[in-house]
């Protein structure tokens, strides 16, 4: 059973930083598609970042201050995103996500909140 649990959300005073970190357990490996998104308050859920073997893809919203990586370690894959000079507009739930077996899992999100 895949299994992600994030962690590393908080409130942020604008122009800071934050790091989510995403753990996945069961067949979730670092071959495995892996992402993060987000959904504002009465917003539609959008991608924030992708990894994938080739390399990393980001919505233009956060080009040149998030970056997303990937580790390996005790046979789990973590998926991170360093979050940095956060705006107000980032406020959102933050949800990893992992193509797993016949579909995509999802964490149970985190909350960021970036203060004007």
């Amino acid at each position: 059973q895949v299994q992600l649990v994030e962690s590393g959300g908080g409130l942020v005073q604008a122009g800071g930083s934050l790091r989510l970190s995403c753990a996945a357990s069961g067949s979730i490996f670092s071959s495995n598609v892996m992402g993060w998104y987000r959904q504002a308050p009465g917003k539609q859920r959008e991608l924030v970042a992708t990894i994938t073997v080739l390399g990393t893809i980001y919505d233009d919203s956060v080009k040149g201050r998030f970056t997303i990586s990937r580790g390996y370690a005790k046979n789990t894959v973590s998926v991170y995103l360093q979050m940095n000079s956060l705006k107000p507009e980032d406020t959102a739930v933050y949800y990893c996500a992992a193509q797993g077996p016949g579909r995509v899992y999802w964490g149970q999100g985190t909350q960021v909140t970036v203060s004007s």
